[in-house]
């Protein structure tokens, strides 16, 4: 893949390197030139001075042929407004914003762009989001019993109640997040394409977890 990350602050820079070292290409935009102080001298990436919604500035970047772009500057709008240019302009699929105001995230959303909040994982959670096939944990108990997760609901889940995932299987739904708000799940909640699931899963069950969340038909047989 190629990646275009525009800020490169504390996130920016630690998921710029994420990337490189997972063998993506990366190109990096920020004003400040001494912000690529933060990369290490080996950065194989591309550095970029500028405002990253410059149109120019996206070229050089290689936007025309960019996979996903992460807009984790210091602003709001900022943001958005780069997450925007990539999407409507550009036709790029994975992008993903971060915000600092978690009340504009259901706005974000329904303009069909991922957010995620400045919280201590945030970098783990961008990088997930750009490259969803990566294995991620949020949480893991110090005996590797319990791990929470976050993953999005495979499309064969649409139009059946959330909480089937439990029948016959280990997991155990701890939240439902959709369209930029977060509940407990209930037994009459059915899911939609795109939703995402937090899930509580046994150490021992990980392996079961994508062909749990990939559809009934499969969470069906998963447990067993």
């Amino acid at each position: 893949m190629h990646v275009i990350v525009v800020g490169c602050g504390r996130v920016g820079s630690s998921l710029a390197v994420q990337l490189t070292q997972s063998g993506h290409t990366v190109a990096i935009i920020d004003r400040r030139p001494d912000s690529f102080n933060r990369l290490p001298a080996d950065f194989s990436g591309q550095t970029i001075s500028g405002v990253g919604f410059d149109r120019d500035r996206l070229l050089e970047a290689g936007i025309e042929h960019a996979d996903a772009l992460a807009a984790v500057t210091s602003g709001d709008n900022s943001n958005v407004l780069i997450a925007r240019v990539a999407r409507e302009t550009y036709g790029i699929e994975r992008v993903v914003a971060r915000i600092y105001d978690p009340r504009r995230a259901a706005i974000y959303e329904r303009l069909g762009i991922a957010t995620v909040a400045t919280v201590a994982w945030t970098t783990t959670r961008v990088l997930r989001k750009l490259v969803p096939d990566a294995e991620s944990v949020e949480w893991i108990d110090p005996s590797a019993g319990l791990c929470l997760v976050e993953r999005t609901l495979g499309a064969g889940w649409a139009g059946h109640r959330v909480l089937e995932i439990e029948e016959g299987s280990p997991v155990r739904v701890v939240g439902i997040s959709r369209l930029g708000k977060t509940q407990l799940p209930s037994a009459t909640v059915v899911a939609q394409d795109g939703d995402t699931l937090y899930l509580a899963v046994p150490g021992d069950s990980m392996h079961l977890l994508e062909s749990l969340i990939a559809g009934p038909a499969l969470a069906n047989h998963g447990g067993h």
